[in-house]
């Protein structure tokens, strides 16, 4: 008697035969990917380039990109993964472009809701927020792949072009950086920290 498959393999299964119909050249069926991976690949640029139409028109991109290269890619790596990179990739020129390095953060505009109710989440937001303007861009890179996607160092490495060891020492570096954060309530943030492979 073999054991049921988990949700994430399931998806994953999903994902593989979706994508073998694109490469195939049903075309159609690619809305499906962008269905399920559009709020993951926008919150990643999101963090990343730190405004919202940016953000939305990258994401944009970056999945035309993914459909004009689907026929090249192959199970080396996961299809998330592959298409992270691509994310990365696409971010990173755009930063380039805009020249503004690691100094961005500093005119990002935080939206908040005037709603009594979302005082709590807009209070972890500007946590958030100024914990991420305290890093560099390669260490939000390692921390929204690892805590919030939950990659392992592999998958961050392949991702970034990294050695995966390398990877682990920039990630061991950023978690004793973020939990000396005590003042800003890095003890809040430190169940997001994931440690082991």
């Amino acid at each position: 008697m073999t054991a049921s498959n988990t949700p994430k393999e399931n998806a994953d299964l999903a994902i593989k035969v979706i994508v073998e119909q694109v490469q195939l050249g049903d075309v159609h069926a690619y809305t499906e990917i962008i269905r399920s991976f559009q709020k993951q690949i926008f919150i990643y640029c999101y963090y990343l380039l730190g405004n919202k139409e940016e953000a939305e028109d990258a994401a944009q991109d970056i999945f035309i990109k993914g459909l004009e290269n689907i026929r090249n890619f192959s199970y080396t790596v996961s299809f998330s993964a592959w298409l992270y990179k691509i994310a990365h990739h696409h971010c990173m020129d755009l930063l380039k472009k805009k020249n503004k390095s690691y100094k961005f953060w500093t005119s990002f505009k935080k939206e908040q809701a005037h709603d009594q109710s979302h005082r709590q989440v807009d209070e972890y937001n500007d946590f958030i927020h100024e914990l991420l303007e305290k890093l560099s861009v390669d260490e939000r890179r390692i921390l929204l792949l690892r805590s919030i996607e939950e990659y392992s160092f592999d998958e961050i490495a392949s991702i970034m072009e990294l050695k995966p060891t390398t990877v682990r020492k920039k990630y061991e570096r950023l978690r004793k950086k973020l939990l000396k954060e005590k003042k800003l309530g890095g003890e809040i943030y430190e169940h997001s920290l994931k440690t082991g492979g």
